[in-house]
C-alpha cells in the first residue's frame, strides 16, 4: 500500500488530492479511509509528504523538502543529514531553524541560490522531537523565573512558573531538570515545567547528575533485561559456555591468545594470536561472540540497540550490555573458555593478507596485557613463548602499518588526556596517552579484521552497516589551503591524497604545525554509519566497517549477524539501525566530553580561588583581532587569551599577516607560537575557559605599563568583540583526541 501511494504522489500526471479522492484513484473502498488516513499521518511524521492548504496530499521531495537529523553547532549553525542515504548535508543558518533543538527530526525547505555550490535550507517543520527535557541552572529576574540550559546548542532561556511537586526545594541557582510544553515560534522563548531538582552545582555529584540527565543516559537497566542477564549467566555456573555450545566451533583452545588492553578496561572484546609458517605467518583476530547470548528482538538486545553503544564518562562507565555479559561472560578474560567470532589470516612477511577465512571459534586466553605491560615487553629481550609471540606480532604490526600509509592513510593521531579522580570525584592528575607501539599492535590488527570483514561483506551482496568517512567537500579543503599558504607553508593540491600526506609530514616538523593539523581536523566531515559502502577517507580503505568490540558498539553486533546468521537483515531496518546508532555515538561523544569538562571548569575553578594558578604550556591556533585561541594540551582544553588579560601592552592585529604586534613592547604573537599561559576566567554556563599570557621574566624589563587612555580603549574593544565573536569551531572545552578519533575511526 505505501510503495502504490508514494509511486501515485510521485507520477508525472499526479494533482494534489485530499484524502476521498486519493482512495478514488487508489481503488480503495470508502470502509478502507481509516487505514488510508492512518499511512498519510505516517508518512507525514516521517517527512515523506507534506499536507498542504486544502488538506490535500504532495510528495516531500516534489516541494523541495528534505526529512533528517539536524546537528547543531555550538556557534547555532544547524547542519542536517538527509534519511536518505548518499545526500550530501544541509546547511541550516541559526536565524532559519525556527525550534529545532539538536537531535530533533525535520524538515528543510532547499534554498537555491545562483553560483552556490554547498546546500543550504530553512526548517519548516518538526517531524520528532529528539528531547523535551533539558538541564540546566534555575535563575530569576524581576518578573520571570526561567532556566538557562547547561547545552549551548539549545534554546537561551526557558521560562517556568514556581516548581510544585518535584521532590525537594528548588532555590535560584540550583541545577534542574525542565520538560519543554509549549514552543511554537523560534522568536519566542520556550516555556517548560521544572520536574526534578538536582540541587546545587558546586554540591558533591550534582556535575555528573547533570551530564546524565542532560543526555538522557540511563543509571540502571530495566528490570527485564537484568533477569535476562542474570538467567543467561546463571545456566552457566562456572562463568564458562558449556560443552554442546563449544561443538561445532574451531577449538584454538591451545593456542596462545592474548589480550591488550588499557590497565582499568574490564571489558576484553578482542584477542589476538599469531604463529610463523615458513615464510607466512597465520593470525587470529579473536573477537568476543556477543551474537550468541544477544539474540535478536531479546529484552537485552532492545536494549542495546537503544543505547547503540557504552558511554565512557570521566567517572564510571554507562555499559551497553549489564556487567553479567559486559565484564563476565563475553569478556575475554584469561584462563576461562570464550567464544568468539574469528577473522584467520595468512600473511606474507611483508605484511600484506594472502587469505582471510571467518568462523566460529572457542578460546582460552593465556594472559591479560594491559598496554604498559606490553609496552614495557616490547622494550626488552622476549623472556618466554608469549612474550616472542607479541615481538612477532609487533613487527607484522608495524609492517603492516607501514603498507597502510603507503597507500594513503592519514596520521591524524594527537595524543589523549585521561583524567583520574580522587574519591571525592575531583580531579587529581591528568595523565597524557601516546598512541605508542603497544596500542599501535592491536589497532592495525583490529583495522585489518574490520577491512576484511567489510570485504566479505560486500562480497556476498549481504545488507548491513559500514563505518563510513567521507571525503571533505573540495571547499573546506581549498579555504584550508589558503590558510597553509597564507603562512608561507608549501601546500599542493589537497583533493589528492598524496598531497595531503606531503602536507601531514610536513606539518611534522613545523613549529605551526600542530596548529594547522588541528585546522586541517576541523575540515574533515563526521564517521558515521551508513548502509552503503562509502569507504573510510581518513583510513583510505574503500571497504570498511566495525567488527571488532561488539560488547560496547551495537554497530559490531549487528555486523557479526549479517556475516553469520542465515537470517539476512532488511534494507530499511539497517538504514534505520544506521541512523539511530550514529546519533547516539555523537550523543555519548558529548556526553563523554561535558563530563571531563565539568571536572576541568571546577579544577581551574579551585585553582582561580587559591590564587596560585599552575603555569601551562599551550599552542597559538588562531589569531584574531580581539584575542588569541590556544590549545592547552596538558588539560586537553582549547581556550581564548582575550588581549585584556595581557596587562603589559597594547596590540594591533594585522589582519593580513593575521598576528598581533604589541605597540611597546614589539611582542609578535602568531599562529602555532608556544606561549605560556594561566586560568583566567572560567564561564560554566557558556562551556567557555578564558587564558591570560604568563609574562616571562626576560620580558618584563621590556614592558612598560600602556597609558590610561590605551587600557581603556582596549577594554571597550575588548567587551565589544567578544560579544560578537563567534564560540570557537569544536567549542571552547574541546578535547582534540577525542574528536580525532571519532572522525578517524
Amino acid at each position: 500500500m505505501e510503495k502504490k501511494l508514494l509511486g501515485l504522489l510521485g507520477s508525472e500526471e499526479y494533482q494534489p488530492s485530499n484524502v476521498p479522492e486519493l482512495l478514488a484513484q487508489l481503488g480503495m473502498k470508502p470502509n478502507q479511509q481509516q487505514v488510508l488516513q492512518g499511512l498519510l499521518k505516517r508518512l507525514e511524521k516521517q517527512g515523506k509528504i507534506l499536507r498542504t492548504k486544502g488538506n490535500r496530499y504532495i510528495e516531500a521531495e516534489e516541494a523541495d523538502l528534505v526529512p533528517g537529523v539536524i546537528q547543531v553547532t555550538r556557534g547555532g549553525r544547524g547542519f542536517v543529514m538527509p534519511d536518505e542515504g548518499g545526500g550530501a548535508e544541509i546547511s541550516v543558518p541559526e536565524s532559519k531553524m525556527d525550534t529545532a533543538m539538536h537531535g530533533d527530526r525535520v524538515l528543510v525547505r532547499l534554498d537555491f541560490k545562483p553560483g552556490q555550490q554547498d546546500r543550504s535550507g530553512s526548517v519548516v517543520r518538526i517531524l520528532e522531537r529528539k528531547r523535551t527535557q533539558v538541564v540546566g541552572t534555575l535563575q530569576r529576574t524581576k518578573q520571570f523565573l526561567h532556566v538557562t540550559p547547561d547545552d549551548p546548542r539549545l534554546p537561551g532561556v526557558i521560562y517556568v512558573p514556581e516548581p510544585r511537586d518535584v521532590g525537594r526545594r528548588a532555590n535560584v541557582g540550583d541545577k534542574v531538570v525542565v520538560e519543554i510544553t509549549q514552543w511554537g515560534s523560534g522568536k519566542v522563548a520556550p516555556e517548560g515545567e521544572v520536574i526534578e531538582v538536582l540541587g546545587p552545582p558546586d554540591e558533591e555529584g550534582v556535575d555528573m547528575l547533570s551530564v546524565l540527565r542532560n543526555y538522557d543516559l540511563p543509571l540502571h537497566f530495566p528490570k527485564n533485561v537484568l533477569n535476562e542477564a542474570h538467567a543467561i549467566a546463571k545456566s552457566r555456573p562456572d562463568n564458562q559456555p558449556s560443552a554442546q555450545e563449544c561443538a561445532g566451533r574451531v577449538d584454538c583452545r591451545a593456542h596462545n591468545v592474548v589480550t591488550i588492553d588499557p590497565d582499568d578496561a574490564k571489558d576484553f572484546d578482542d584477542a589476538i594470536c599469531m604463529q610463523q609458517e615458513g615464510d607466512q605467518w597465520r593470525l587470529w583476530v579473536h573477537i568476543a561472540d556477543v551474537s550468541h547470548y544477544v539474540k535478536p528482538g531479546s529484552a537485552l538486545d532492545v536494549e542495546a540497540s537503544k543505547r547503540g553503544n557504552s558511554t565512557y564518562l570521566v567517572d564510571r562507565v554507562i555499559p551497553m550490555l549489564p556487567e553479567a555479559l559486559s565484564n563476565e561472560l563475553c569478556s575475554l578474560k584469561p584462563n576461562v573458555d570464550r567464544l568468539t567470532k574469528c577473522v584467520e589470516f595468512v600473511m606474507s612477511k611483508h605484511g600484506q593478507v594472502v587469505s582471510a577465512k571467518f568462523y566460529s571459534a572457542v578460546i582460552r586466553s593465556k594472559r591479560r596485557f594491559t598496554y604498559k605491560e606490553a609496552f614495557s615487553v616490547l622494550q626488552a629481550p622476549p623472556n618466554n613463548e608469549t612474550e616472542q609471540m607479541l615481538h612477532d606480532a609487533h613487527e607484522m604490526a608495524q609492517k603492516i602499518r607501514h603498507l597502510r600509509f603507503k597507500n594513503g592513510s592519514l596520521d591524524l593521531d594527537f595524543p589523549e588526556n585521561k583524567i583520574r579522580l580522587d574519591e571525592q570525584g575531583r580531579v587529581l592528575r591528568i595523565e597524557k596517552i601516546e598512541n605508542d607501539v603497544s596500542h599501535q599492535l592491536i589497532e592495525e590488527y583490529m583495522l585489518l579484521a574490520n577491512e576484511a570483514v567489510a570485504g566479505r561483506l560486500m562480497g556476498l551482496n549481504r545488507i548491513s552497516v559500514y563505518r563510513v568517512h567521507e571525503s571533505p567537500k573540495e571547499k573546506r579543503l581549498n579555504d584550508f589551503r589558503e590558510e597553509v599558504l597564507s603562512h608561507r607553508v608549501p601546500c599542493g593540491d589537497l583533493t589528492h591524497r598524496p598531497e595531503v600526506q606531503k602536507l601531514l609530514a610536513r606539518l611534522q616538523t613545523l613549529p605551526i604545525g600542530p596548529a594547522l593539523k588541528i585546522g586541517f581536523l576541523r575540515s574533515l566531515m563526521r564517521a558515521r554509519y551508513a548502509v552503503e559502502p562509502l569507504g573510510h577517507y581518513g583510513l583510505a580503505k574503500p571497504k570498511y566497517t566495525h567488527f571488532t568490540s561488539p560488547i560496547r558498539r551495537y554497530a559490531d553486533l549487528v555486523v557479526h549477524r549479517s556475516l553469520f546468521d542465515k537470517a539476512e537483515l532488511q534494507a530499511g531496518d539497517a538504514r534505520q539501525i544506521a541512523g539511530h546508532i550514529s546519533a547516539t555515538e555523537k550523543n555519548s561523544s558529548d556526553a563523554e566530553r561535558d563530563s571531563k569538562e565539568v571536572k576541568l571548569y571546577a579544577y581551574l575553578k579551585a585553582q582561580l580561588a587559591s590564587k596560585k594558578p599552575h603555569s601551562y604550556e599551550a599552542l597559538v591556533t588562531e589569531v584574531r583581532n580581539f584575542g588569541f585561541f590556544v590549545d592547552v594540551p596538558d588539560l586537553g582544553l582549547s581556550g581564548v587569551v582575550p588581549l585584556s588579560a595581557i596587562p603589559d601592552d597594547f596590540f594591533i592585529f594585522d589582519p593580513v599577516t593575521r598576528q598581533l604586534t604589541g605597540r611597546h613592547t614589539r611582542r609578535v604573537i602568531r599562529l602555532g607560537d608556544n606561549v605560556v599561559v594561566q586560568i583566567y576566567r572560567v564561564d560554566s554556563a557558556r562551556k567557555q575557559v578564558d587564558f591570560r599570557l604568563v609574562i616571562k621574566p626576560e620580558e618584563e624589563g621590556r614592558s612598560r605599563k600602556p597609558e590610561k587612555k590605551e587600557r581603556g580603549e582596549r577594554r571597550e574593544r575588548d567587551r565589544s568583540e567578544i560579544k560578537s565573536a563567534p564560540p570557537r569551531k569544536p567549542g571552547h572545552g574541546h578535547k582534540r583526541a577525542q574528536q580525532n578519533k571519532k572522525r578517524k575511526r
